[in-house]
């Protein structure tokens, strides 16, 4: 896969003369935002290979081994999620849902990959970014979740207030969207997702210096999706990355204490 980064395809307009306030981002925002179709208003090609989708009424795709992982086949809208460890499962999220005909949108992550994102599929007509938001991340993703399906949030290792929390997920339920946060903490997430590499596939051809894939090991987690893991494989072939799984998923078993009989 590629490990080109690309510089921001979209940001907040500032002012010449003085610094935007507050409240300046935010009407800024909302006139962005009405300016994107809305849901439906346009037509949705059809999902790639790959991914793995229910109703499209009530679910956002996934590639086909992180649909296979969660309870409801796909990331169910209103809900809010916690992704972390391999960049990998971001980029196919945001590939499968824009694939999908979906819009998202990503907010503070500055080193995006997004060449990688569209080898894998992903629709960049359909991705907006703000790699900058400012002071307030999360009242911007606030804003997005009333004209996007997806909206990521880099906490930038900050701590949201269980309150603040809660206010957001209402509108996320509210709007229908779905709202994955990462590098930070968000309490009373619906699913938690942490991916981890376990080793790349060889070179793509003598002197080439490519790796044409990686394997990853995904676990999802929380309130609504008791502990499962999978194996995946991303692999890079004839111009496009792909997801494969190489093992079924595996419900993680708890073990009981030995019983002591008196």
């Amino acid at each position: 896969m590629t490990g080109v980064h690309v510089a921001a395809v979209s940001e907040l307009p500032v002012d010449e003369q003085a610094e935007p306030t507050r409240a300046e981002r935010i009407e800024a925002l909302r006139r962005r935002i009405a300016a994107v179709p809305a849901r439906g208003e346009v037509s949705r090609p059809a999902p790639a290979p790959d991914a793995a989708q229910g109703p499209p009424e009530r679910l956002l795709p996934l590639p086909r081994p992180l649909a296979e992982l969660l309870p409801h086949g796909g990331l169910v809208r209103g809900t809010v999620v916690s992704v972390s460890g391999a960049t990998s499962l971001l980029l196919g999220m945001l590939a499968s849902v824009t694939a999908g005909g979906g819009h998202a949108a990503v907010i503070g992550h500055r080193r995006l990959g997004l060449l990688a994102a569209a080898e894998m599929g992903a629709r960049l007509c359909r991705l907006a970014v703000i790699p900058d938001p400012g002071p307030d991340p999360v009242a911007i993703a606030a804003v997005l979740l009333d004209g996007m399906d997806l909206v990521v949030l880099g906490l930038g290792g900050a701590s949201v207030p269980p309150s603040r929390a809660r206010a957001v997920a209402a509108r996320a339920r509210s709007k229908g969207a779905v709202l994955v946060v990462t590098d930070g903490r968000w309490d009373g997430v619906q699913v938690r997702l942490e991916a981890q590499v376990n080793g790349y596939d060889g070179l793509a051809g003598p002197g080439r210096g490519r790796l044409c894939g990686t394997r990853l090991s995904v676990r999802a987690h929380g309130r609504a999706c008791p502990p499962r893991t999978t194996r995946a494989d991303v692999c890079a072939t004839r111009g496009e990355v792909t997801w494969a799984s190489d093992r079924r998923v595996r419900p993680e078993i708890v073990s009981e204490p030995d019983r002591v009989t008196l």
